[in-house]
């Protein structure tokens, strides 16, 4: 792969948010909203339980790592979608860019987004609602890889899926991380759910993530299996929906759809 081209790719996302200082509210505007509406949900728990719970931790920590990967992954399908709003595929692939540097470059334009929602989340998680990550230790940051992972995954295939079935299913990609989160198990135990949702959510990497947070933070030992099996699984991802990225793409250069790429393009 030819970084300059990648780079490319980064460059046009730099331009679009220097030339449009709206697109950079919502890199930290939501988060924002979500920090401080849970922020103040643990402190009044914490200000009404009579076990000594701290909330915070467990809850408002449960809030960041969530949004982390939502960032993620739609820092993935919003640089995808600017090429899809502008019509820009034909430009974009009239040049020597390879489908993986153009991949390349979406990721490392997620990393960049992602990386302001992290940073604003942790400043007012810590600052203004007291959350101490010396909690979880060295642990956050196979917690962070394994979502940032995830959600580089999720985005990949959400692109892949507009621009198999066209921008009007672009509505089927922003509902995707609220329909998981129940699986997900962000908030509570898995064993609170049934054992059909159970199987589910063995499959998604996220629900190791919250199960050894919460174990972490209730003082027992986390298995290093548990760690092993979120990080594992979405890697393993990361190659599934790269793989359906390329099939589709090559299938929409091969029937000519990416040419006649529209707003109601669905075969």
């Amino acid at each position: 792969m030819n970084f300059n081209r990648i780079a490319a790719i980064m460059l046009r996302q730099f331009y679009l948010y220097r030339g449009s200082p709206v697109r950079v509210v919502p890199l930290f505007a939501w988060v924002t909203v979500d920090i401080v509406l849970w922020g103040f949900i643990t402190k009044y728990l914490n200000a009404i339980a009579s076990s000594g719970f701290n909330f915070i931790p467990a809850l408002l920590g449960a809030v960041l790592l969530w949004d982390f990967f939502i960032r993620v992954m739609q820092g993935v399908t919003t640089a995808f979608f600017e090429d899809v709003w502008s019509r820009n595929f034909l430009n974009v692939f009239a040049t020597p860019l390879s489908i993986s540097e153009y991949i390349a470059g979406l990721v490392l334009s997620a990393i960049a987004t992602s990386s302001v929602g992290l940073l604003v989340m942790l400043v007012l998680a810590s600052l203004v609602f007291g959350l101490s990550f010396l909690v979880y230790g060295m642990l956050l940051i196979p917690f962070l890889l394994a979502l940032f992972l995830f959600g580089i995954a999720l985005g990949i295939f959400a692109c892949g899926m507009v621009l198999r079935f066209g921008p009007a299913s672009e509505w089927l990609i922003w509902p995707i991380p609220a329909i998981l989160s129940p699986f997900a198990a962000v908030f509570y135990p898995l064993s609170t759910l049934p054992n059909w949702m159970r199987v589910i959510s063995r499959a998604l990497p996220a629900s190791y993530v919250f199960e050894g947070m919460r174990t972490v933070v209730s003082g027992r030992v986390l298995p290093g299996t548990m760690l092993a099996a979120s990080n594992v699984l979405a890697v393993g991802y990361i190659f599934v929906a790269s793989w359906f990225f390329m099939r589709i793409y090559h299938q929409a250069v091969r029937t000519g759809l990416i040419a006649r790429y529209s707003a109601e393009s669905v075969s």
